[in-house]
This record gives C-alpha cells, sequence and structure tokens, in this order.
C-alpha cells in the first residue's frame, strides 16, 4: 500500500487525477508513508514548548522533570501542535502555464505542479490544526484569502487555484509590498513562483515578510524543458510573458542558455541565504516530495532557532 501511495508522488501519475483536493491528499499520503525512508523522518516532533495539563492528556508527553522541579504538571507541546499561520503566494501569471493547459502528454504545467505543491502542503498543515492562507497574483493580486483552519477551508483554497484567473506578466515585488502589510501578524510566508522577474525587486519584496519576521520560503518552479533545453531542429520560441516570438537553431543557443538560467539561479539563492529566506528549486519533473521535504526541512530549521531563542 505504501509503495502505491507513493506513486502519487510523481508528477506523472499525478497530472492524471483531475481533481485538486484529492491530488493533495494522496500526495500527503504516499509521502507520509515513506518518511521512513525520509532524512526528514521526525520532523513533527521536534520539541517546541510546555503548556499545562489537562485532564484527557495523553500522559506519556508529561515532562517529569518539570514536575519534580515544581510539582505541576506540565505537557511537551511538539511542533505539529503548536499553531501556525501559512499563507501561499502562488504566482498565476502567463509563463505559469507552460506547457498550456493543466497537462500535456502526461505532463502536468508548472502552474499545476505549483498548486500542487500549495494544496499539498495546505493539506498537511490542516491536518495539524495550523491556519492556511492564499494569495493569487500576476501583475496583480487575484485573490487573497486570509489564513483560517476551518473545516472548509481546503475546499475553498482548492477552488480558488482551480480557478486560477490572471496570466498577465509577474510584478512581484508591489504584491509582496501589499500583502505584507495587510500580514503583519508573525507566521509562513510561502512564494511559489517561477521567478521570472527582476532579482532585486524580488528580494526588496520578500525582505518586507522579513520586517515583520515572518519565515519566508521560496520554491522556485521550473519546466524541465527550461531546465535542460532538450530541443532540437529550427524551433520558433514565442515569449512566456508576451515577449515576442523569435525562430533559431536551440543547438547554437543551448551552452550559454544553460550558463545564464543556472547564474541566475544561483544569484537568487545567494540574495535569498543573505537574507534569511529558504530557497528550494523544483524542477516539474521531481517527484513531489523534494518540495514537501523543502518546506518541512524549513520548519524544523525555524522551530530549532525558536528554541535556542527561549
Amino acid at each position: 500500500m505504501a509503495d502505491e501511495l507513493q506513486r502519487y508522488l510523481d508528477p506523472k501519475v499525478l497530472a492524471k487525477i483531475a481533481r485538486l483536493d484529492l491530488q493533495a491528499r494522496l500526495v500527503v499520503e504516499g509521502f507520509i508513508s515513506g518518511l521512513h525512508r525520509s532524512p526528514f523522518h521526525g520532523f513533527s516532533v521536534e520539541f517546541a514548548s510546555h503548556r499545562e495539563y489537562v485532564p484527557g492528556d495523553d500522559i506519556k508527553h508529561i515532562d517529569w522533570k518539570v514536575q519534580a522541579r515544581t510539582d505541576r504538571w506540565y505537557i511537551k507541546q511538539y511542533e505539529e501542535e503548536t499553531n501556525l499561520k501559512a499563507t501561499f503566494l502562488l504566482d498565476c501569471s502567463e509563463s505559469m502555464h507552460y506547457p498550456s493547459g493543466k497537462a500535456t502528454n502526461g505532463r502536468m504545467s508548472k502552474y499545476g505542479y505549483a498548486g500542487a505543491v500549495a494544496a499539498s502542503l495546505a493539506f498537511l498543515l490542516l491536518q495539524q490544526q495550523d491556519a492556511v492562507g492564499l494569495a493569487l497574483f500576476d501583475d496583480q493580486l487575484r485573490r487573497h484569502l486570509l489564513p483560517s483552519a476551518s473545516q472548509n477551508r481546503l475546499k475553498t483554497l482548492v477552488h480558488a487555484i482551480d480557478v486560477g484567473a490572471g496570466r498577465e506578466k509577474t510584478s512581484l515585488e508591489p504584491i509582496c509590498h501589499a500583502l505584507a502589510e495587510k500580514i503583519p501578524r508573525r507566521g509562513l510566508i510561502c512564494l511559489v513562483s517561477d521567478l521570472f522577474v527582476d532579482a532585486d525587486g524580488l528580494l526588496r519584496g520578500l525582505q518586507h515578510f522579513r520586517h515583520y519576521d515572518h519565515e519566508v520560503l521560496v520554491l522556485h518552479v521550473m519546466d524541465h524543458d527550461e531546465l535542460t533545453f532538450p530541443f532540437e531542429g529550427n524551433t520558433m520560441f514565442r515569449g512566456l510573458e508576451d515577449t515576442g516570438r523569435v525562430t533559431v537553431e536551440p543547438r547554437a543557443l543551448r551552452q550559454g542558455y544553460l550558463q545564464a538560467v543556472e547564474r541566475f539561479c544561483r544569484d537568487v539563492k545567494r540574495r535569498c541565504v543573505a537574507g534569511r529566506i529558504d530557497y528550494k528549486l523544483v524542477s516539474t519533473a521531481d517527484h513531489l516530495d523534494a518540495a514537501l521535504c523543502a518546506f518541512l526541512a524549513a520548519r524544523a530549521a525555524a522551530v530549532r532557532k525558536a528554541g535556542a531563542k527561549r
């Protein structure tokens, strides 16, 4: 059963499932079933703090050392019990819809992959009674759902992702500035985008969230074609965000193109690390556990830092 569930971490398998809520559930169940082989096994039992014992609590979580010192009963509160307010910033611009449609020849578009990642992480967080919000954007903020842990939250979030909207150029910096003022309380901001933006503006926008002490994670989603440039023969390329068309011989451009992509990704990662922002590059060909592991690793690191400050 575990191996069957893990099949749903494969984007090609997932692309055959139309319903995003079902995708999210299968991805999370498949991911959890494989945690015993994951370097992030145990992420959900990171110690966070104490709270007073109340009747009905499992006595195995009583901190007996604290009880011996204070003669009072306290429960060890773990990461999965702590309330988190998470907001996913999901890019719905034109470039995210490559290849066109939700899936082409068994492939997920960047938007389809990013939506599956956001929905899966939301499902995981909601299972832990955390609050989840969503912001859909291109050159405008198309939809904004404030964080909520209500029973209908996943349904509302999935509907918003399915509807999408947008498809204009990406304009991330002003979106970040506007949202940072609407989400002043400390929480988690997870940007899921192909980052077809100016690197300076990207970091200025993300630093606005850091100014309010949010944790920030960037999941940089790129299509396998964009990372490998596999094209052969004379090919007409159309700009993903209304930048015209050009016919070229791909083999003459491949080396220079791949070097430019590598430089950009390396530069964005360097800037993020310098700004205390977690960064992970994921390909639409990657199993979705790559994105989930990056998210959970960032959360575990944040919890450890918070514990060290206490």
